[in-house]
């Protein structure tokens, strides 16, 4: 799969485009919050953002161009702009607000390893934060440029880090240098004749170093794994020198280094090149939908498939309600006769199932029938390709259409988790709970739960809310909700977080998600790494329980 690489991010939202709102979108929102739903705040020009003044001192900012060169210091607008905010919904409502109270100093573009030290113990020596930047498509906080006390703070950014060094076509493994991102990344596989099969849906503008600092998840990670699967090896360059995992089979070496450097968030370093596993591009690839009776029916068929081997790439399982808004997105004369075939097959509440092999094509043909089977015993309804084709075709699309639904005043969020399959239900259950009864002030919400990722023993679940802006106090409203939800995850004894990772938004929960021992040795790494504590401060390891994305 080639996927053309898009043109940077507008600086106050995704891609490069406008995204309409689909009518049938449009209706329910109007069915279920009424005409009451108010312009939001629209993105300033450019040039009437307000910046905190820069603090960058003269003897850094020489430290800085004797390390990259004087072109690849930046302090102009625009670029501090570009890269004082991710991609969350508090991060673009504060971008539209045209005032940002945090920007970084300065933007520092490494060319290679040695120039990424360099401008790490430049920091150190003055006393200036780093936040390590690539794609800047975290979501919850991950790039939030925060002093924490700092003299200054300055965004290394890695796109100039943007080659594959190696490429081992017996081994199966890649050498990626930190910036690349998704497309090129399959760009330079495909034409080897392989993937990576790495597709979050921030494929088009996440990088390798950002995949290896989340421990990101790929929609048809069930079958290629997750990033952290992925990885072989990496470098990193940290404040205290580099370190190299080495990209070698499993060896019985203690414990790994690779895996405590994978997830870190850039608290400890910059990432500069990670080593993948590779798979051959598939000659078959078989992807079709089906609608089940209601939920339960589904989850148990996602189960068995995950155990039973019918795994496929990509599974992909909807709730009643998200169901109902993808009918409602869908154009065409086909969606109302299905939804009355659907009825008369006695599903009047569906849940949209979405399913894809790839690879050699008697393997494929081979789950397929296992799937088949438990999809009949399961009571499924078989929809053909059409809808898993238009799944697959707009699979990147959503961040998109939020810029548009942020224009109507609609807040659009979305947030995840993963369970062991005897909790599933519960936990969807206790979250839906949990942001209804904080968001229903006037309109109840709508909350669509998806499962994207199985497991032989659990699940992930995928949340997206939308509901009726509060007018003023917007960003409260969300973190309230988030929270609440937050906690009623962890109380029925789920992941804190799936694939979005930790960041500002999640860090007040990290003790009681490792344990007082387990932030104490994460802590005594970063120690031992980034004495000064100049690596990305107030993300992942702090002592302390900050506010949700205090920025």
């Amino acid at each position: 799969m080639t996927v053309a690489e898009p043109p940077p991010l507008r600086w106050w939202g995704w891609g490069d485009r406008e995204t309409r709102i689909p009518p049938g979108l449009a209706a329910l929102l109007e069915e279920r919050f009424g005409t009451g739903a108010h312009d939001a705040m629209r993105p300033p020009p450019l040039d009437r953002v307000r910046l905190p003044e820069a603090r960058l001192t003269t003897a850094l900012r020489r430290s800085l161009v004797e390390a990259v060169g004087g072109f690849h210091v930046r302090d102009d607008a625009e670029t501090r702009v570009r890269h004082a905010a991710g991609r969350s919904y508090v991060d673009l409502l504060r971008l539209r607000s045209g005032t940002l109270d945090s920007a970084p100093d300065a933007v520092a573009y490494p060319g290679n390893a040695a120039e990424v030290l360099a401008v790490l113990r430049a920091c150190t020596e003055h006393e200036c934060a780093v936040v390590p930047f690539g794609g800047g498509t975290s979501v919850v906080g991950g790039v939030a440029p925060l002093r924490d006390g700092m003299r200054c703070v300055i965004a290394v950014d890695v796109e100039r880090l943007d080659s594959a060094s190696g490429v081992d076509a017996i081994g199966m493994t890649a050498t990626l240098q930190a910036g690349m991102r998704g497309p090129h990344i399959e760009a330079v596989l495909n034409a080897r004749g392989m993937t990576l099969g790495h597709f979050p849906q921030s494929f088009e503008y996440a990088t390798a170093g950002g995949f290896a600092a989340t421990r990101s998840a790929g929609q048809a990670s069930s079958q290629y794994g997750r990033f952290d699967e992925m990885a072989a090896g990496l470098a990193m360059q940290s404040p205290s020198g580099e370190l190299i995992t080495d990209a070698l089979p499993p060896a019985a070496t203690g414990p790994s280094l690779l895996q405590a450097l994978l997830g870190s968030e850039g608290t400890l370093g910059v990432i500069t090149e990670v080593t993948v596993r590779v798979h051959p591009l598939p000659h078959v690839e078989h992807y079709a939908a089906w609608s089940l009776p209601d939920l339960a029916h589904g989850l148990d068929v996602m189960r068995q498939l995950a155990q039973d081997g019918g795994k496929p790439h990509v599974a992909r399982l909807s709730d009643a309600d998200e169901t109902r808004a993808a009918f409602a997105m869908s154009s065409g004369r086909a969606t109302p006769v299905a939804r009355r075939y659907l009825r008369v097959r006695g599903q009047p509440a569906p849940c949209l199932m979405v399913l894809g092999w790839e690879g050699d094509g008697d393997v494929v043909g081979q789950r397929v029938r296992v799937a088949s089977r438990v999809l009949r015993r399961a009571g499924a309804v078989g929809l053909g390709a059409a809808p898993a084709r238009a799944w697959r075709r707009d699979r990147f699309q959503a961040p998109y259409l939020r810029d548009a639904l942020l224009d109507r005043g609609v807040l659009v969020e979305t947030l995840e988790t993963v369970t062991r399959w005897s909790a599933v239900d519960a936990v969807r259950r206790a979250v839906r709970g949990a942001l209804i009864s904080s968001l229903s002030e006037r309109a109840q919400p709508l909350i669509g739960c998806h499962v994207s990722h199985i497991y032989r023993d659990g699940a992930s679940l995928y949340f997206t809310v939308l509901a009726e802006q509060r007018r003023g106090d917007a960003v409260e409203q969300w973190v309230a909700a988030k929270r609440a939800a937050t906690d009623a995850l962890l109380a029925q004894g789920a992941a804190l977080s799936h694939h979005h990772g930790v960041g500002v938004d999640h860090s007040r929960w990290m003790p009681s998600a490792v344990g007082e021992r387990g932030m104490a040795l994460l802590q005594a790494l970063k120690r031992e790494l980034d004495p000064t504590g100049v690596m990305n401060p107030g993300k992942l390891l702090v002592a302390s329980e900050p506010e949700l994305t205090t920025f």
